[in-house]
């Protein structure tokens, strides 16, 4: 029997021809027996990848379409995944410069202002709104409270009436700490006065009568007949937290000439006077330095904020002579209020 071998010889390896050879060769041959009959030969294309770029259904040889251009948008995306933190600060920066553009558009240049007319600011100024120390600020405050204090000798009727009878034995003042009328004052401007007048802010006068003494003090309470209607009481404060050099006032009638306001300091805490023929010193008083004279005893010693702290009493002069040389005494307001029978605050 005849062997038959299971490959036949179109399927040796050794025997195949490349597809692309044989394909190349049957192109060949179809262009040669198309030259030999005469037809023109067909348009080659030229190998390699320009054939293989041309796209299906175009004509044979036709050239392939341009590449797009690329547009500034695609710039800036390809630009920004390569330098994304140098584009943020780029766009800060223009930002910036926009806004300060847009502020010296908008903000007005400021103006210059000539000397003359910043002098005429400051004198406009003045004029609307004077300047105030505080202790005009207190006097303000303190002056509707205070009065003045005269002491009379009894009136005489019928014949024989003198000037004696009109003319003030004492003068002195004293401050109102009852809206009622009751009146703080010393004790030795009223004692030994028959009859007793006090003048308020407003120019109102009216009689007056004793009603409290404190001897120990020189404290007296009077009580007028007669009071304005918007009679204003005086505020009263602890004198438990003055302090040496802390500025006060002291508002009065020195010598009759006057409502008076004069400034200084605590000069002194817890001091000790006796009155000349006084039969007992008087202690625990306030010593300052602000002017007083006869007729401001029985006037308030105020704070900067027009807060009455004691009530002027005495005055130390080594000599005989009864004018101020500049140690001053008062009672501290929780005495005098005590004199009164009342609750100082």
């Amino acid at each position: 029997m005849r062997r038959v071998s299971l490959y036949s010889s179109s399927s040796d390896p050794s025997r195949r021809r490349p597809a692309r050879e044989a394909d190349g060769r049957e192109a060949t041959a179809t262009v040669a027996a198309a030259v030999e009959a005469g037809a023109p030969p067909l348009p080659s294309s030229p190998p390699g990848p320009a054939s293989a770029a041309t796209p299906a259904g175009a004509p044979p040889g036709s050239a392939p379409p341009p590449s797009p251009v690329p547009t500034a948008g695609s710039r800036l995306r390809r630009s920004w995944r390569k330098h994304p933190h140098a584009l943020t600060l780029a766009a800060g920066l223009l930002t910036l410069l926009l806004a300060l553009f847009a502020y010296h558009r908008l903000v007005p240049a400021p103006r210059v202002v000539a000397d003359e007319h910043i002098e005429k600011l400051v004198l406009r100024t003045i004029e609307r709104k004077a300047l105030a120390a505080p202790t005009a600020h207190a006097f303000r405050v303190i002056a509707p409270s205070v009065v003045r204090v005269r002491g009379y000798g009894e009136a005489h009727k019928g014949k024989g009436r003198g000037k004696a009878a009109d003319e003030a034995l004492s003068i002195g003042s004293g401050v109102v700490i009852v809206d009622r009328g009751v009146i703080l004052t010393s004790l030795h401007v009223v004692a030994g006065a028959p009859r007793l007048k006090v003048t308020f802010a407003d120019g109102l006068e009216s009689d007056a009568e004793l009603v409290g003494a404190r001897p120990d003090q020189d404290l007296a309470v009077i009580q007028a007949a007669t009071i304005p209607d918007d009679l204003v009481a005086a505020t009263m404060r602890s004198s438990s937290d003055l302090a040496l050099g802390q500025p006060v006032a002291a508002v009065g009638f020195p010598f009759d000439v006057g409502l008076t306001v004069t400034e200084g300091v605590v000069s002194g805490l817890g001091r000790e006077f006796r009155t000349p023929g006084g039969r007992m010193p008087l202690r625990d008083l306030i010593q300052f330095d602000a002017a007083v004279n006869p007729g401001s005893s029985g006037g308030p010693l105020i704070t900067m904020d027009g807060e009455v702290v004691g009530i002027v009493t005495g005055i130390l002069n080594p000599t005989d002579e009864g004018f101020f040389v500049g140690i001053g005494f008062a009672v501290p307001i929780e005495s005098a209020a005590g004199a009164a029978g009342l609750s100082p605050f």
